[in-house]
Formats: C-alpha cells, sequence, structure tokens
C-alpha cells in the first residue's frame, strides 16, 4: 500500500517539514509507503491573480533540505514542460523520486516520454474528461518508464463538478498491470465553481477513501494542510493534517482482501 500526501503548494520549508512528519509517522505506523507530495507551481489556476506558488528553483533547494533532515523521505512533484523535466534531471536529480503528469496534460505525448526517459517513477493524473479505457492510450507511451502509475482523481460532470465513478476504478483495476491509485481530495473539487477560484467538499473525503478501499484500491493520493481554510490553494477539498491518522486508519480497517 501506499499513500501520497501533502499540500497543494509548497509553501515554506517548515511548513512543508512539519506536514511530511505527521504524514511519515502515521504511515509508518499502519506499515504504508509513504511519499511527500508538493507543487512548486501552480500552473493551472482559474484567475490569473491566484497564488502560484514559489517557483522550481526555490522549491527544490527546500525539497533537497527535507531529504537531508530524513534521508528515507519520498518525494512527488508535478511538471508542466520539457523544460522543466531536463532541468530536474540535469540540477535536481536527488530531490526528486516521482515525476507527475497533471491530469490536463494527460495527453500530451512528448511530455510523457520525456518524463518516461528519467529514472524516476512516472505518475500520471487520469484527465476528467477521459474514460477509464482511454488509459490504454496513455499507457502505450511509456514503454521507456521505469515504473508508472495511473491515478484516478474524479471525472467531469457537467459544469463545475466531479463524480467518482467506482465501476471505472474497477475497470483500471482488472485491466492494467500498474499501480492505480485513487486521488480523495480532488476527486471532492468543484473546479471554477465561483467563477474564478476552485471549490470543493471535503467531508465527502473519508467516505470516498473507504468505498474505495474496499472496492480493492490499494494506494491513495490526498492533500493535507494544517489550515485549510487559509491555503493559498486547493483548501475547501484538503483535508486537515489532524484528520489524517483517522483516515488512513479506515482505509487500512476497510481493506479488501481475497
Amino acid at each position: 500500500m501506499k499513500i501520497i500526501a501533502g499540500p497543494c503548494q509548497h509553501e515554506d520549508l517548515n511548513h512543508s517539514l512539519r506536514i511530511a512528519e505527521e504524514c511519515m509517522q502515521v504511515c509508518k505506523k499502519h506499515s504504508i509507503d509513504y511519499f511527500f507530495k508538493a507543487s512548486y507551481d501552480k500552473a493551472n489556476r482559474t484567475h490569473d491573480e491566484a497564488v502560484r506558488g514559489h517557483g522550481l528553483i526555490v522549491t527544490m533547494h527546500d525539497f533537497r533540505q527535507m531529504k537531508y533532515n530524513y534521508p528515507s523521505l519520498q518525494i512527488l512533484t508535478d511538471v508542466h514542460s520539457i523544460e522543466e523535466i531536463d532541468l530536474i534531471e540535469n540540477r535536481f536529480c536527488d530531490c526528486i523520486d516521482v515525476i507527475q503528469i497533471p491530469a490536463f496534460l494527460s495527453r500530451q505525448t512528448d511530455l510523457i516520454k520525456r518524463a518516461c526517459e528519467t529514472d524516476k517513477i512516472v505518475n500520471i493524473k487520469k484527465g476528467q474528461f477521459l474514460a477509464p479505457w482511454d488509459v490504454k492510450g496513455i499507457l502505450s507511451k511509456t514503454k521507456d518508464a521505469k515504473e508508472v502509475w495511473i491515478t484516478e482523481r474524479g471525472t467531469s460532470f457537467g459544469y463545475n463538478t466531479l463524480v467518482v465513478d467506482f465501476t471505472g476504478l474497477n475497470y483500471m483495476l482488472d485491466n492494467y498491470k500498474c499501480s492505480i491509485f485513487f486521488d480523495a481530495t480532488h476527486s471532492v473539487q468543484q473546479p471554477g465553481g465561483n467563477g474564478n477560484s476552485s471549490g470543493g467538499n471535503r467531508k465527502y473525503v473519508p467516505g470516498l477513501t473507504r468505498a474505495a478501499s474496499a472496492l480493492g484500491i490499494k494506494n491513495f493520493f490526498m492533500e493535507v494542510h494544517t489550515d485549510p481554510d487559509n491555503a493559498p490553494s486547493d483548501g475547501p477539498n484538503m483535508i486537515n493534517i489532524i484528520e489524517f491518522d483517522k483516515i488512513v486508519s479506515n482505509i487500512v480497517k476497510y481493506s479488501f482482501t481475497l
């Protein structure tokens, strides 16, 4: 079992360290492989005035310090261009363990292929606009990858709404050999819901994770924060770090085993 968890964007070193320390402790207690997640640039924002992050250079230096503090810490971050992958590979290879392809870029062939040329695990967020069987096309571009994960993050359902298709998750479990992750927090997002930012409802996250675990999902993605109501991005759908242990405990409790 694997869990990817962290804030939507890297805010500062101390904040990310605090979240990583708490998540590491919880995952260790439950014998779960933990990956810290944070973005250096929220390039996909509804409004131009939205907070985007500190950028790649500053964030990578902080990630390097986090790994110095915790040598076993595994870190995931998302990329948006081939140039960013080149920079990570050439200057910050020691800072990142997993390169993530954002959902809206999940059909970008050259970006996916370049990520797969690195020695990193590649996590591809399945686009909200894609059917479960469309993942076969994504995977056809990943032949050179060290390892590939696919993350389900909800499916577009009309305007400003996402739904979780559990039959689709079941299909992916049955048809793809790669690790399938369920992104519980982005799945409750309401993209662009008020015209200039995203809303969401984090109260649905615990139930969705229990259902996914009972279905047979072993790997989870969730964004956590010390004060989600005042986070610079994705606050409404992020869970408070104090709820993380309870949610993970229930994932383990409801885990489906043959």
